[in-house]
Parts: structure tokens; C-alpha cells; sequence
């Protein structure tokens, strides 16, 4: 289904989790249990992530195709194109398509880290460009990502919304934005979307915090930023404390949580970090508000 469709006739919002490839057989068995103990709170969607440089692209595939066709979700695939040529973009969305995927996230995505990596000398520079060739060539739901905090090379706030909004004219009919720790951000960012003429839907992303050490080095990788009392109060509580930092991390994102809800966003889609614990424990206590 095309997820679009859900928002259009939802009564309450939507729920979603974000999954990524493992890479060794014990993070395998992790994701499997991730998968399983989060299946037991019925996201209306889960996603996909797609690695640098297609870097995870037979994994992306794999995972994609099992969350769809053996556990039964509805399938957002994530596809970041940087460096690849118009072949190789081909050839993923084909794969794609043909185990039933039809919801397409689409970003550019980060130069590869490997030594000597060569962009194709077809390759599309930015995601606009990108949605411009996928439209008219697949069917897919098309969305784009966001960025409360203003991508980090985007030069200011309002030059991000205009980044935005031609990947709206481009092709995008919803949004998945970064995660943050500040709702204003959020807030903020819509209301400059909106200014520019972006009426699609705006799902805000949500990552709990699992440890400082763990936030800081996600929050430097994606242009997240850390609130100074969210810092502080993660620094005071002991580093062998792990429990403590769980709950806390927990208690953050329910309040969090609750806020956005009550500004009426569409859904809410966690980045789990492939961790499931934290996430089901936010997810019963919004349930037990009536929230989601």
C-alpha cells in the first residue's frame, strides 16, 4: 500500500520503526529479536535503511524483502543514490519492486568512507535530482528526508526549506525528517515548509537516547544537536548506571512524544538503532494514553 493513503484516512497517527542491515551473524540475531519483540506493537510501517555509496544494497534488498513478504509490513525502502549511476539506480528500484516494496524514501547520502571511492560519472548530485529521474520511470511512493536543524550543508534554515520544497516539486509526496531533541526544532521547521508551499505530510523522526557517548557520535555523523539540559542531566547520572540512563532516555522521549502528539503530526516513526526495549516501552505508555 502507499502509505500516503494511510494518512488520508487515519484516525489516530501513525507508528513506525526504522531497521538496518546487520552486518555480522551476532547483530543478526539482535535484528531478529529487534524485529520480532517490535512486530508485537503493529507499526502501520517500518523502513529500510540503504548504506553509502550502496554500500549495503544486496542487504537493503534482503531485509527489505523479508520485512514485506515474511513478517507482512508495509515497506519504506530507504535509497540514497550518491554515486551511483543511472544503471545501478535502475537496478535497485527494479530489485525493489519485485519483492513487492512500494514506498521509496529517497536521499542522496553520504560519500562512502572507503579509500579511492569514485562517484560514477553518471552519478545524480542531490536527491532532487534523483526523484526527477526515479518519477517518471517507477511507480513507487515517492518521499524525501528532513532536517529540523537545517542540513548541514545547506547554508541556513530557509535555504533548507527551498532544498525541500523542490524535492516536493521533484516528485516527494512525504516527508521523514532527521531526529531531535528539541520539539521547537520541529516546529519550526514545518511552519518554514509550509511558508515555502510544502503541504505534504511531515513525519517527525524520534530516536531515544540509549547513552551520551551513543548520542554524541550519532549527533556528529547527521548534524543533531545535543540540548545543553539534556546534556547535563545525562552527565550527572553515573556511566555504570546503564539502567538509569535507559529509563531516563525512556522517560525523555514519552514527554517528547507527548508533545509532538499533542500538535497533531501524522505518526511518529523511531530510529530503534535496531534496540527494541526502550522503543516498546515508549510505545505502552503512549498506547496507554490513547495517543497511538
Amino acid at each position: 500500500m502507499r502509505i500516503v493513503e494511510r494518512w488520508k484516512t487515519q484516525t489516530k497517527p501513525s507508528l513506525a520503526f526504522e531497521f538496518f542491515p546487520a552486518k555480522t551473524p551476532k547483530a543478526e540475531e539482535n535484528l531478529n529479536r529487534t524485529i520480532d519483540r517490535l512486530a508485537d506493537c503493529m507499526p502501520d510501517f517500518v523502513t529500510v535503511t540503504f548504506g553509502a555509496g550502496g554500500s549495503t544494497r544486496e542487504g537493503s534488498r534482503q531485509l527489505a524483502a523479508r520485512l514485506k513478504q515474511e513478517k507482512g509490513f508495509e515497506v519504506v525502502a530507504y535509497f540514497a543514490g550518491y554515486g551511483l549511476g543511472r544503471g545501478e539506480i535502475s537496478d535497485v528500484l527494479k530489485a525493489y519492486s519485485e519483492n513487492g516494496v512500494e514506498n521509496v524514501l529517497v536521499v542522496r547520502g553520504d560519500p562512502p568512507r572507503e579509500p579511492g571511492f569514485q562517484p560514477h560519472p553518471e552519478s545524480l548530485e542531490f536527491a532532487s535530482d534523483l526523484l526527477a529521474y526515479i518519477r517518471p520511470r517507477f511507480p513507487f511512493c515517492l518521499g524525501a528526508a528532513g532536517y529540523p536543524e537545517g542540513h548541514v550543508q545547506a547554508g541556513s534554515p530557509e535555504r533548507d526549506a527551498d532544498f525541500l520544497k523542490r524535492k516536493v516539486d521533484q516528485g516527494a509526496e512525504f516527508i521523514i525528517t532527521n531526529y531531535f531533541y528539541d520539539n521547537r526544532y520541529f516546529f519550526d521547521y514545518v511552519d518554514r515548509c509550509r511558508a515555502k508551499g510544502v503541504g505534504v505530510p511531515i513525519l517527525p523522526g524520534v530516536m531515544p537516547v540509549f547513552s551520551l557517548k551513543l548520542a554524541e557520535t550519532v549527533a556528529a555523523t547527521c548534524g543533531a544537536s545535543i540540548p545543553e539540559g539534556l546534556r547535563k542531566a545525562l552527565t550527572a547520572i553515573p556511566e555504570e548506571e546503564k539502567q538509569a540512563v535507559t529509563d531516563f532516555g525512556i522517560d525523555f522521549a514519552v514527554r517528547q512524544c507527548r508533545e509532538l502528539l499533542a500538535a497533531n503530526v501524522p505518526g511518529l516513526l523511531f530510529y530503534t538503532m535496531n534496540r527494541w526495549e526502550s522503543v516498546s516501552e515508549i510505545i505502552r505508555r503512549l498506547r496507554a494514553d490513547g495517543l497511538i
